[in-house]
């Protein structure tokens, strides 16, 4: 087994690395001045088993696309230099929220990326908490494995929920899949029945609206579950509300933690009791001394690299995902 990690995930891609009892693997990137680059490996892969993290996020004057190019190449690179199987690892996969039409003649961006991907050689694909499991499943062809953050989460939170009346909640119905299985794994780690509540979230030219809540909120801690935080708009809504309908504190968690323009506001809104996500994205765009003081990061790095551990061993990594046998 090989690991290689682009320069946007170095810091995640060592860690899973150590937490594997190995190292990664030297490659060489070269910058031209007219913005193009060069990478390849700096040791033998032929007939290898390589795994290449990268993450698809934009920030460190780096864009999505960018990165998303990068990764493209050195994939195709690797199988040119004759690797036996080459595995993508995105923590965070790009375009993923565009997986339908919405409006006449939009793009299937997830659609896309699978095709590009594929055609740099890519055997499988891995990534984690996508925005539509349903659309991620259906525009691979390679094997493309999907790491829910469920069990993450569950774990992290249940020494703390105690006896405290717990419901969770979906920003919006289309997340109410997700919150759900969500809930049904706190259940499970808890021992005890979760409330289940949803939002109404209607959005048209990037204007949020919706107020409606469903779901039985007073007395309990809620906890908003979603794939990511981007602005954190939609978080401080939800949060109102259930504040509203008499929540006594509002945790809003999600994998991704974009933390787009604006989020600084949203962060230090104090509707939000506590903000939880993972290391999939580093909180690069955010203050360092306000995401010390307001975000909870739970790592993703034991998931991700038991995952890579049983591909690579041909095991199953069923028990890392939230479907029952």
């Amino acid at each position: 087994m090989q690991i290689f990690a682009l320069d946007a995930a170095r810091s995640f891609g060592d860690r899973v690395a150590r937490h594997l009892k190995t190292r990664l693997q030297p490659h060489e990137v070269r910058d031209f001045d007219d913005g193009e680059h060069k990478a390849r490996p700096l040791v033998s892969v032929r007939g290898q088993d390589v795994y290449v993290i990268q993450g698809l996020e934009g920030g460190d004057g780096q864009s999505v696309n960018d990165r998303l190019v990068r990764l493209l190449l050195f994939l195709a690179t690797l199988k040119d230099d004759g690797a036996a199987r080459v595995t993508a690892v995105a923590p965070y996969l790009a375009y993923s929220r565009k997986d339908r039409q919405t409006k006449a003649r939009d793009p299937v961006a997830t659609r896309t990326i699978a095709r590009l991907i594929e055609a740099a050689g890519t055997d499988a694909v891995v990534t984690v908490e996508v925005h539509n499991l349903a659309a991620f499943q259906n525009a691979f062809r390679c094997p493309a494995w999907h790491l829910d953050t469920h069990g993450l989460f569950a774990r992290h939170l249940a020494p703390e929920l105690g006896g405290q009346r717990v419901t969770v909640v979906s920003p919006d119905a289309g997340g109410v899949k997700r919150a759900q299985l969500f809930r049904e794994m706190l259940e499970a780690t808890l021992g005890r029945e979760v409330g289940s509540a949803f939002m109404e979230k209607r959005r048209s030219a990037g204007v949020v609206s919706g107020t409606h809540l469903v779901g039985d909120i007073d007395d309990a801690v809620a906890v908003v579950f979603d794939d990511m935080i981007a602005s954190g708009g939609t978080m401080v809504r939800a949060a109102r509300a259930l504040k509203e309908r008499g929540a006594t504190e509002v945790m809003a968690v999600a994998a991704h933690g974009l933390f787009t323009g604006g989020a600084e506001g949203a962060v230090e809104d104090a509707s939000v009791d506590r903000w939880l996500v993972t290391d999939t994205v580093p909180l690069l765009r955010l203050p360092p001394d306000l995401a010390a003081r307001r975000v909870e990061v739970v790592s993703a790095v034991p998931l991700v690299a038991e995952a890579i551990g049983r591909l690579h061993a041909n095991g199953s990594i069923t028990e890392l995902l939230a479907f029952p046998e």
